[in-house]
């Protein structure tokens, strides 16, 4: 698999390419920004021994598939589900985002996931966030990856749209614990709205893989 490399300034980055599926509707913008902000995060000694990123679109709305488990090493998409949003953060396609306890809202950001634990919504995943203002009350809130009867496909397209957590990218219940699995114990969450950059304004956008990376992106759009 080819990788695409990102020069700025004398700095040469090997970035994975998106492994081509037509069954992964991920965005390979989307992806290639959420690689380079995890370079940036590993290079500052955040989650060194990461092997996926999973990435959670919420500029979708939540009847498509808008979660996918990447493999950072290549690139290639592993799995690609439903996911919840926070019931406060709207309905079938979330608008407001919030680090605030009690706002029922979902978080953007970059996270790490952390340990296992099995609580009231069974076999659940925390996650810590490395965003200050953004994502880090993260814990705090307990704001954790877990499985949900309401993550339901076949039900949102009767009433419009998936059901609704309090905040937690809760996932369907067939898939829960494998996901978990695949992701617990040091690998990253990225969780991206288009219309709310939080990494521009974040130590990442600072970062030089992220610079780099958005500098090719103007300079492809600009041809």
């Amino acid at each position: 698999m080819k990788s695409v490399l990102i020069c700025s300034a004398g700095l040469v980055l090997a970035a994975p390419a998106l492994a081509s599926s037509p069954q992964a509707g991920l965005d390979p913008a989307l992806a290639a920004r959420a690689l380079a902000v995890v370079a940036c995060a590993q290079r500052a000694g955040h989650g060194t021994g990461a092997r996926t990123v999973t990435i959670i679109d919420y500029g979708r709305a939540s009847l498509v598939p808008r979660l996918w488990v990447v493999d950072i090493a290549t690139g290639a998409v592993r799995m690609e589900e439903h996911v919840a949003h926070g019931r406060g953060s709207g309905d079938n396609r979330p608008s407001r985002f919030s680090n605030r306890e009690g706002s029922h809202q979902t978080s953007l950001g970059l996270f790490v996931t952390a340990e296992t634990y099995v609580g009231q919504n069974g076999y659940s995943l925390r996650l810590d966030g490395l965003v200050p203002g953004v994502n880090d009350a993260a814990r705090a809130r307990a704001i954790v990856m877990h499985g949900a009867s309401y993550v339901n496909p076949v039900a949102g397209k009767v009433q419009g749209r998936l059901g609704r957590s309090w905040g937690c990218p809760a996932v369907r219940e067939a898939v829960a614990r494998g996901l978990i699995d695949t992701i617990k114990g040091g690998n990253f969450v990225f969780a991206h709205h288009p219309d709310q950059d939080w990494v521009e304004d974040s130590a990442f956008g600072r970062c030089p893989a992220v610079a780099a990376r958005e500098a090719v992106g103007r300079a492809t759009a600009s041809r």
